[in-house]
């Protein structure tokens, strides 16, 4: 009689482990589900994934604990990750789970207990994009070496192709004077426009030369490849405007530098390189002609860097070693090519270079 009663004592204390069956009138409400929240969507190098619940709450004495549980499912009949008795935080609990296959839908719930009652569950949808997959932007204009009615032509790109994992996209320009673009002369980024967006270097781009322009693009995470390269020609400069002297292809005398200078560039329009080093001997001679102070002038020797049949594109000199003295005679030489006569230059301003008297 006195053990029955002791074990009749002790199935009514709420706290012994031997309570069976739910506890009358203990109420436990349901996690508050943190993380993921509804409709969440996780990248794959956002995995493992973190699930996380603000903590519930019971009217009863005995401690609570948590379920959480993934499955593939809504009825979480395939279920992917579970774990039990998972001790409360402050505030708030939380497991990490295995990582999960990419390009899916998953449910997760939780809910609380105590040992004798349990919580509702609480189900909340996330997903896990597929791997990230962004195509090379589609050039559309200009292509196939069209010419270009300007200087800074509109460079046309359509939408690249991606999948859902890829977020909001912008396009990378690379604008060269070769193929293999080792000579860059134009770059910039851009937000994607629509099906299709257009970028304008900043600058005007070398007159009556082919250039090369390539595009890639990114959404700041994943870069797409380069596109295919295309080749087109800009528009021509315009020629400078007259300047003193006889006509063109006659004599360019005078006692004024500049307008030799001047004369000699208005024989010509848009020069290639070997323009150049032709109009350079002529501006030579005809300052030595005429006397010029300064002199004797000569083209300055150059076969490193930019340099036209081996000599300056754009400087005359007269004189050699320390006393060498330099004028730039032609701006800009692959642009506008204005003439000038700006000088002399001397040391310790200048590269010494042979002077060739001409």
């Amino acid at each position: 009689m006195t053990l029955a009663a002791c074990e009749a004592q002790k199935s009514e204390n709420p706290l012994s482990p031997s309570v069976a069956g739910p506890i009358p009138g203990v109420e436990i409400t349901a996690p508050q589900m943190l993380e993921p929240s509804q409709g969440a969507r996780y990248k794959e190098n956002q995995q493992p994934i973190r699930l996380a619940v603000g903590n519930a709450s019971s009217n009863g004495v005995r401690p609570l604990y948590y379920t959480f549980e993934v499955a593939s499912d809504s009825g979480f009949q395939t279920k992917m990750f579970a774990r039990s008795q998972v001790q409360p935080g402050q505030g708030q609990t939380s497991v990490t789970i295995d990582r999960l296959e990419v390009g899916r839908t998953y449910y997760w719930r939780a809910r609380a207990e105590d040992g004798a009652n349990t919580g509702p569950f609480s189900t909340v949808q996330f997903e896990v994009l597929p791997r990230a997959q962004l195509g090379a932007p589609p050039l559309i204009t200009p292509i196939n070496n069209q010419r270009t009615s300007s200087r800074r032509p509109d460079l046309v790109v359509g939408r690249s192709e991606r999948n859902a994992a890829v977020g909001p996209v912008g396009y990378e320009f690379h604008v060269a004077l070769d193929a293999a673009f080792s000579q860059v002369v134009a770059t910039g980024g851009i937000g994607e426009g629509g099906d299709t967006t257009t970028f304008t270097p900043g600058a005007n781009l070398t007159a009556d030369r082919q250039h090369f322009w390539r595009v890639r693009a990114s959404d700041g995470e994943t870069i797409s490849d380069w596109s295919g390269v295309q080749g087109f020609i800009t528009a021509g400069a315009s020629g400078p405007p007259p300047a003193p002297g006889p006509p063109p292809g006659g004599p360019c005398n005078s006692s004024s530098a500049e307008a030799i200078v001047a004369c000699e560039r208005s024989k010509y329009g848009f020069m290639s390189h070997g323009d150049m080093f032709n109009f350079m001997r002529a501006v030579a001679q005809s300052l030595n002609r005429n006397g010029i102070s300064g002199g004797p002038f000569g083209i300055l020797r150059k076969q490193s860097g930019t340099n036209c049949n081996g000599y300056s594109c754009d400087v005359l000199c007269a004189g050699q070693g320390g006393s060498q003295r330099q004028w730039d005679v032609l701006g800009d030489i692959d642009g506008a090519q204005s003439p000038g006569f700006a000088g002399p230059h001397t040391l310790p301003g200048i590269r010494v270079d042979a002077c060739e008297i001409q």
